[in-house]
């Protein structure tokens, strides 16, 4: 949030922070509800993601009733070090 924050300002950020909390509640409801990851799909998990706001992803899996968040993408960024970030964060989880 603090990342946030300083680029965009306060704002910004209380609306970012208020739509994560509205996607989590979702995502608590039907933990299946965002779609499989295609970047992350030859992986041995299901990644899933779900849009928040127009311009970022969560990027989650599930496992036993759990959700994980392992990472947030901004869906303007080079997929494939998306990717490569998404991998080392969820290694850090196990």
């Amino acid at each position: 949030a603090s990342y946030i924050q300083t680029q965009f300002g306060e704002v910004s950020c209380k609306v970012f922070l208020r739509e994560v909390v509205r996607t989590e509640k979702l995502l608590r409801e039907n933990p299946h509800l965002g779609s499989v990851e295609p970047l992350l799909s030859d992986l041995p998990k299901t990644y899933r993601s779900i849009v928040v706001q127009k311009l970022n992803k969560i990027v989650y899996y599930v496992e036993d009733n759990t959700i994980y968040i392992v990472d947030f993408w901004d869906v303007r960024r080079e997929p494939r070090k998306q990717r490569e970030h998404t991998i080392a964060g969820s290694n850090n989880i196990e």
